[in-house]
């Protein structure tokens, strides 16, 4: 048995499904008819190119629930986008493939934003950190206290994750605004955590 995508009927998405080990199709037909909507070229694409795509991604994410999510990720964006292959002018797998790379290419984006993020929020946290349980509580009643608009920007920058100019699009403010927000209220974080420390020792 080998894993392959199926369609949901409901909802028209790829889902993984066991099917029997099938001879290799030929390129150029399973080509037209994925190009086609075929739901069954899907199948067969999944069952052609997938351990590739696994291996890719492996590779490059060093994970393996990563590496399973980017392979599922590239037939979902191949099946969404197959207008735009043309198979009289390219070759599906070269095509797959080019989507496995900016999947990972996304996924390690992802991986090192998320770093980014976690770096920033211990620069600000750490000094307060002694018992994590108790300080994530007053971080929370901190954050709380500034107010908004800070309190929202600065909650949206470090539980969610959100860039400046996510921020600025999702409150419609101007991004040197938000900017200037999150500066303040992460030096008054500061200073009222250095005050807490102080007077704790």
């Amino acid at each position: 048995m080998s894993l392959a995508v199926r369609l949901d009927t409901d909802g028209g998405e790829p889902m993984v499904a066991d099917l029997a080990v099938d001879p290799a199709p030929d390129p150029r037909e399973l080509a037209r008819r994925f190009s086609a909507g075929d739901d069954t070229a899907l199948e067969e694409l999944y069952r052609d190119v997938s351990a590739l795509i696994h291996t890719l991604a492996l590779r490059a994410l060093r994970n393996a629930a990563d590496a399973e999510d980017v392979t599922q990720a590239t037939f979902v964006s191949a099946w969404r986008g197959r207008d735009g292959f043309d198979p009289d002018r390219g070759d599906l797998r070269g095509w797959i493939v080019g989507i496995a790379k900016r999947r990972i290419a996304d996924a390690l984006d992802a991986r090192s934003r998320e770093s980014r993020r976690l770096a920033a929020v211990k620069d600000v946290a750490e000094p307060a950190v002694s018992d994590r349980e108790a300080d994530a509580v007053e971080i929370a009643y901190d954050i709380e206290a500034l107010g908004d608009p800070r309190r929202t920007i600065v909650s949206l920058a470090f539980y969610e994750g959100a860039t400046h100019q996510q921020i600025s699009e999702r409150l419609d403010m101007p991004l040197g605004t938000v900017k200037s927000h999150l500066r303040r209220s992460l030096m008054t974080l500061r200073e009222r955590w250095e005050v807490n420390d102080a007077q704790a020792s």
